[in-house]
C-alpha cells in the first residue's frame, strides 16, 4: 500500500488555509471573514472591482470545481461570469450574507470529505478530468488561491473602513504611498 503522508498534508494545508488560528500566511480564510457585514460584503471599493460577497461566491465554486474533479466529472467547468463570481447584488441582507459563508463552509467539508475517502497519495499525480494538470497541482492551486482572496477581502475591508471614515486615499497616504498605514513596518505579518 502507498503512504498517503502527502494527502495529509494537503489536507492540513487545506484546513489551515481555511480556518487555522495560527497560519504561516496570515489570517485564515474564515478568520478574514470574521468582521465581515452584510453591507461590507456587497460593497466595491471601485466601479469594476469584485465584492467580498462575490470574492466568497468565487472561492466556494472553485472548492465544488475540486469536488466534482475528484468525482471525476470531467464535463463540469466554471466558464461564465454566472457561476465564477455569482450574479450578486450591490446590496446584500443578512441572509444573503449567512447563506454565502454558509455555502463555502459546505463546500470546505465537502472538499475534505472526499480528500478522506482517498486511501493513499497515488490519485495525486493523476491527471484531473477534463484539465491538463494532476490533482496535486489542483488541490494546492485552491489552497494559493485562498490566500489569494484572502487577502483582497482585508484589503476591501481597510479601503471600506476608510471610505467609511470619510477619508480620501490619496489625503491619507503614507509616505509610500499606502493608505493603509506604514507599509514598512507589517505589524499584521509577524
Amino acid at each position: 500500500m502507498v503512504p498517503n503522508d502527502e494527502l495529509i498534508r494537503i489536507i492540513d494545508l487545506l484546513n489551515t488555509t481555511y480556518e487555522g488560528e495560527e497560519a504561516w500566511h496570515g489570517p485564515s480564510v474564515v478568520d478574514g471573514l470574521r468582521s465581515v457585514t452584510p453591507d461590507m460584503a456587497g460593497r466595491r471599493i471601485a466601479p469594476n472591482t469584485h465584492s467580498i460577497a462575490e470574492l466568497v461566491f468565487h472561492m466556494t465554486s472553485w472548492r465544488i470545481f475540486c469536488v466534482k474533479k475528484m468525482q471525476g466529472d470531467e464535463t463540469f467547468d466554471i466558464i461564465t461570469p454566472a457561476k465564477n463570481f455569482g450574479a450578486i447584488p450591490d446590496k446584500v441582507d443578512d441572509f444573503e450574507w449567512e447563506a454565502l459563508e454558509m455555502e463555502l463552509s459546505l463546500s470546505q467539508e465537502e472538499l475534505i470529505n472526499e480528500l478522506d475517502k482517498r486511501d493513499d497519495d497515488e490519485f495525486l499525480e493523476d491527471i484531473v478530468p477534463g484539465r491538463d494538470y494532476t490533482y496535486y497541482d489542483m488541490l494546492h492551486g485552491v489552497i494559493n488561491h485562498d490566500m489569494y482572496h484572502t487577502g483582497q477581502i482585508m484589503i476591501i475591508q481597510k479601503a471600506l473602513a476608510l471610505h467609511s471614515a470619510g477619508s480620501r486615499f490619496d489625503d491619507d497616504a503614507d509616505e509610500y504611498g499606502s493608505p493603509f498605514g506604514n507599509s514598512a513596518e507589517h505589524d499584521d505579518y509577524y
